[in-house]
Formats: C-alpha cells, structure tokens, sequence
C-alpha cells in the first residue's frame, strides 16, 4: 500500500490500547457501538471472531478512511461463557468457580478497511489454569474493584489476579485481551496484499 495508514481502534478497553502501544502502533480510538450479543447456536469461537468483525464493520461505516480493528473476548468455562459480572456477587460466584480448574479464552480481532471494504478476521484460543482459590483472597479481589470490568471476573495483568493462574497454553495477551503476536503478523500481511 503507498497510501499512509490511520488505524482506528473500535474498543474502549485500556488494555488493548496498552498492548497496541506497547509493539509501537499509534491509533485513534472509536469505541463501537454494537451491542455484544452471543449467538448461542454457534461456538465461542465464531461468536469472538464475528463480534470483533460486527465491530470494526460498524466502526468503519463511521470513519472517513483507515484500517479499523475490531476485537472480542470470550471465556468459557466447561459450557458456559462467563462474560464480565454484573455485580460483585456474580464476580465471587465466577471466580469460585474457576478455582482449581481449566478454562479457555477465545479472543477475535477483525481488519476492516473503511475505504475498500476490505476484511480479514481471525480467532485465537488460550487455555487457562487456576490454582485452588481461597474465600478470603476471592474477596479482597473482588472488594478491589478490579474483576468487575472484566469477562471471567479476573485479569491476569491484574497486580492480584495475576497469581490466580498457575500456567497457561497459549498466547498470554490473548488472555489480557489482545493476541499481539497473531494481530501483527495479520496487519502486517493486511497491509501489503
């Protein structure tokens, strides 16, 4: 592409906007407008991937021109999808169910070029462990505030939800919330084809 390039970022998480700043990409941010909804007859999988696409789509429809990225986490536990509590209550019935189990974080990211129309979206899965958690460090967690903003009710970057994890397969920033790795290569292949 000769052309300069806007990325637009379709997200007002903190931690996407961290990580992309972090590998040394400068992009604006327009928080999409589209309302996070699970089709239950597709896997956590499709769902992440056609979230973050749904996204950058409807945040490309907006902007003047640039590359949008859309993005979409899910964690899934055995069947269920535990997206970001409600409350502190639904924080603590999450977190104890995690403890001492596995689960899997699926995150999508979408390429969307608001000029051409052209897309490009993919789905990165990262399998969790979680130590045996006990009451009281549930709910010192939970009374910190930090688990609320956030799906399966922890974050692994957290200062406290951090030592929740005893090891993960996969991509750590997948599980912050952003598979840098998978997203630069597919930016960087987006941006000369």
């Amino acid at each position: 592409m000769n052309r300069p390039i806007r990325l637009i970022l379709a997200s007002r998480s903190p931690r996407r906007q961290l990580l992309l700043k972090q590998i040394g990409y400068t992009f604006v941010v327009h928080p999409s407008l589209v309302e996070e909804r699970l089709d239950r007859n597709h896997s956590p999988a499709w769902n992440a991937k056609h979230l973050a696409l749904k996204k950058a789509a409807e945040v490309a429809s907006r902007v003047g021109g640039g590359i949008v990225v859309g993005a979409d986490t899910i964690v899934v536990l055995g069947k269920s999808v535990l997206g970001k509590p409600r409350d502190r209550g639904e924080a603590k019935r999450m977190l104890r169910s995690l403890s001492g189990r596995s689960h899997c974080v699926y995150t999508g990211f979408a390429l969307v070029d608001s000029e051409t129309g052209r897309i490009h979206a993919e789905v990165v899965k990262t399998r969790v462990w979680f130590r045996p958690l006990g009451r009281d460090e549930i709910d010192a967690y939970v009374a910190s505030g930090s688990p609320l903003d956030k799906a399966g009710a922890y974050g692994i970057q957290d200062d406290f939800g951090a030592v929740f994890v005893e090891r993960i397969q996969g991509c750590f920033y997948n599980v912050v919330g952003f598979p840098l790795v998978r997203f630069h290569r597919a930016l960087q292949a987006f941006l000369t084809h």
